[in-house]
């Protein structure tokens, strides 16, 4: 049965201007958001990751940085034409976002309570009483102890962890069709860390129509939350598959670099291999190869990859690979 499409994105570009320079960011994307998935976007940092998040959201600097093209239709609407105002309505509404950093995110000089009322009143038609009492839901349900007491405190009274479930809290106030999770658990320790992935996990299943884009550079974590995969690298999408065809078969050169610079504990009897890494750095996107955008780190290019960027092609049903040594239908050559 086909899947239900939310959201459209289509040859999307989001430069920003330096020194009067245009600096692709994002340039040329394209991907699809179903009803009920969770969409993992990884790659590597400067890959293009949250400009394109902050572009869904419409929430790019201007200036530097400009939408220069492409569509993002949601429910009949191409968010990139609307206006500030019109787009008020659908941000935190119907596409709410759970930014990088907890510790910033939250503005020190209000109450965390007021805080999430704020976003209620702002999209429903209650008084703050009633704003207020759903906020106190809120923060039970994303398991902040004590929530009456805990809603008249202040940012800096709580810990990252109960920072950042005090950000979810505030996404999911409006009941949103799409929840875009920016990095969630950067700066969090591992024990805080799966107990926010396991918070997220809970409460998508209590929202079973809604979906979720996670932005992360954690492979781990997309295996164990993500139905779809999309790897990023030089403001362009590299391969795009389910989570399953990825992890078995990555067919470009840069997941297989991913993959592989995974730490992997020794088997019984086996001989420890030491940790591989892609070579090389990210370049910079004033700097970007011409061709095909990996190509300076790859190692197994050939002399087109130079010259010549090669368009992103399923290769089997649902799996896409933008990469010259790669066919459809058929195997790396």
């Amino acid at each position: 049965m086909a899947q239900e499409t939310l959201v459209e994105v289509r040859d999307l570009k989001t430069y920003f201007n330096i020194e009067g320079t245009w600096a692709k960011a994002v340039d040329g994307v394209s991907f699809d958001i179903y009803k009920g998935e969770v969409l993992g976007i990884v790659g590597e940092s400067g890959s293009g990751k949250s400009v394109t998040a902050l572009s869904l959201m419409k929430l790019i600097p201007d200036p530097p940085g400009r939408i220069m093209g492409g569509e993002i239709r949601f429910k009949g609407r191409d968010i990139a034409q609307l206006s500030y105002e019109d787009m008020y309505s659908i941000r935190g509404r119907e596409i709410a976002m759970i930014f990088q950093e907890p510790m910033t995110s939250l503005n020190p000089v209000f109450k965390v309570g007021m805080q999430i009322s704020e976003v209620i009143q702002t999209h429903f038609k209650v008084d703050r009483a009633e704003a207020d009492k759903r906020a106190v839901d809120m923060l039970r349900q994303v398991g902040i102890p004590d929530p009456e007491k805990r809603f008249n405190e202040y940012p800096h009274q709580f810990s990252g962890g109960m920072r950042q479930r005090v950000m979810i809290a505030i996404a999911l106030a409006c009941n949103p069709s799409i929840l875009i999770a920016d990095e969630p658990t950067t700066a969090l320790d591992v024990t805080i860390q799966a107990q926010i992935l396991e918070l997220m996990l809970d409460l998508k299943q209590r929202r079973e129509e809604a979906a979720i884009v996670l932005i992360t550079h954690d492979l781990a974590v997309v295996a164990e939350m993500c139905h779809r995969v999309i790897v990023m690298y030089g403001g362009k999408i590299q391969e795009v598959a389910s989570v399953q065809d990825l992890f078995a078969a990555p067919r470009h050169p840069y997941t297989r670099g991913l993959m592989a610079s995974i730490p992997r504990p020794a088997t019984p009897g086996s001989a420890r291999e030491p940790l591989k890494a892609i070579p090389g750095n990210v370049p910079s996107i004033m700097n970007l190869p011409t061709g095909c955008k990996f190509c300076t780190r790859c190692e197994v290019k050939v002399a087109q990859c130079d010259t010549v960027e090669p368009p992103l092609a399923e290769i089997v049903p649902g799996h896409f690979v933008r990469c010259h040594l790669v066919q459809p239908e058929g195997g790396a050559q």
